[in-house]
């Protein structure tokens, strides 16, 4: 098979493979463990048993990631994509934890909405008609506007830190970020690819001797700890509970959505009805998966779509390795703790590139839009504002029922929901529809 990185089905040299898997396992990590952290948190688990959760969330992350890149018969979206745990299950799992649920119930509520998603995966195949460039366009540029407060956040040194924005923060940001800039603007090939991950060590041999870089916990996590099927108990089927999560997860399928679209952008593959029910179907099982692992739902982490961008390296392949990187992390806690502690400020340098990218890939098919009239530029300028609610002012919903907030609190959802409405209602079905689906073939 031809190494060509640009070919999304291409297996490539084995440094290759490592060096950029790794960077998308360094990028998405932080996430990936920030759930389980403040669930745990929020359920005063022991130090031992959170430890546990955090593996169990890298184990089952790996797992759904392979299902994605690697995928089954009917089931994977075959595009290199990185999963992790939703943040739109925040919420429900903290109001579960207030009422006093337990975790039996969040998990089995967690593997019913999974087997929900699998169902209703033909349901959102069928309506890939209805985002042409217009409404994809507007979707990928507001994944990275909202992804942008992430890093934003990482830069300044990580929300509640007490030095947050501390010129020492913000130099350290600066710092990942203009090795970045110079690697990709000086280097080639193999070095050039990479430019996120020596951007990300460098600021890491930076941040040592500042003191920003600590290994508590190394010397008491084992070596090897084996992710147990259902450690806290059988899982508990209440109704509540279940209709919570089959809520989340259809928020988290028009996320998934999203970032399939933009994935299909980038790598010159553009996503059609078939394979985006095969990428919904493996979300669905991911949340299975994490139900049976005693973890969460996963959905595409559109963080690791900027890095795709970023680097030009499109083999699925490679975010495959990156998927057994997952699974390593998870079984070898001592890893985990290491890679833990690569401080925010250092995250954040990269997350300004790469979510950027995203804002910036988005940008680059609304140039394919017709905006002679006036009611393509009001769609756009309308999603994205409403979009940006959650970003700007999270506490715009507050006064509304709780059943709501997996929908309000996703700044990725409302936007698309605006979109595809204000699309429909102006320019219907069959206005421009087919003729910007027939544009989207065009590659990147």
């Amino acid at each position: 098979m031809a190494a060509d990185s640009n070919d999304v089905d291409a297996v490539l040299p084995a440094q290759t493979m490592a060096a950029v898997g790794f960077q998308h396992v360094l990028v998405m990590y932080a996430g990936a463990i920030a759930v389980p952290l403040i669930v745990g948190g929020a359920i005063h688990l022991p130090k031992d048993q959170l430890a546990f959760l955090i593996d169990a969330d890298l184990f089952a992350a790996g797992l759904a990631t392979l299902l994605q890149c690697i995928g089954l018969p009917f089931v994977g979206v075959r595009l290199p994509v990185m999963m992790g745990v939703s943040f739109a299950s925040v919420g429900p799992m903290l109001a579960m934890v207030a009422s006093h649920t337990g975790l039996p119930a969040m998990y089995g509520a967690i593997i019913v909405s999974g087997a929900f998603a699998v169902a209703i995966a033909p349901v959102f195949g069928s309506l890939l008609r209805f985002f042409p460039p217009l409404v994809t366009g507007t979707i990928i540029t507001t994944i990275g506007l909202t992804l942008l407060q992430v890093g934003i956040g990482w830069a300044g040194g990580g929300f509640g830190n007490p030095a947050f924005g501390a010129p020492v923060q913000l130099g350290l940001a600066f710092l990942v970020l203009l090795a970045i800039l110079l690697i990709n603007r000086f280097a080639s090939g193999f070095v050039a690819n990479i430019a996120v991950l020596l951007g990300l060590i460098i600021g890491f041999a930076v941040a040592v001797p500042l003191g920003f870089v600590s290994f508590a916990g190394l010397g008491d996590a084992p070596w090897v700890a084996f992710v147990t099927p259902f450690r806290f108990g059988l899982p508990v089927f209440d109704l509540n509970s279940i209709v919570s999560f089959c809520i989340v997860i259809v928020v988290v399928l028009v996320e998934s959505t999203g970032v399939f679209l933009a994935l299909g952008e980038t790598c010159g593959r553009p996503v059609t009805p078939a394979t985006l029910t095969n990428g919904l179907r493996a979300d669905g099982l991911g949340a299975v998966l994490g139900g049976i692992f005693n973890t969460f739902p996963y959905t595409t982490f559109s963080q690791n779509a900027g890095l795709v961008s970023i680097t030009g390296v499109r083999s699925r392949w490679v975010v495959a390795v990156s998927g057994g990187m997952l699974i390593v992390l998870g079984l070898v806690p001592k890893l985990a703790t290491v890679v833990a502690s690569i401080p925010p400020a250092v995250l954040g340098g990269a997350g300004i590139a790469m979510f950027g990218t995203v804002a910036a890939a988005g940008i680059k098919i609304l140039q394919r839009v017709d905006f002679s009239g006036r009611s393509n530029l009001l769609i756009v300028a309308v999603s994205i504002g409403v979009g940006m609610i959650p970003v700007v002012t999270p506490n715009f919903f507050d006064h509304w029922p709780g059943w709501t907030g997996p929908l309000t609190h996703s700044g990725i959802t409302l936007a698309a929901i605006a979109a595809v409405s204000l699309n429909a209602a102006f320019n219907g079905r069959s206005r421009g529809v087919e003729r910007e689906l027939a544009g989207a073939e065009v590659a990147v």
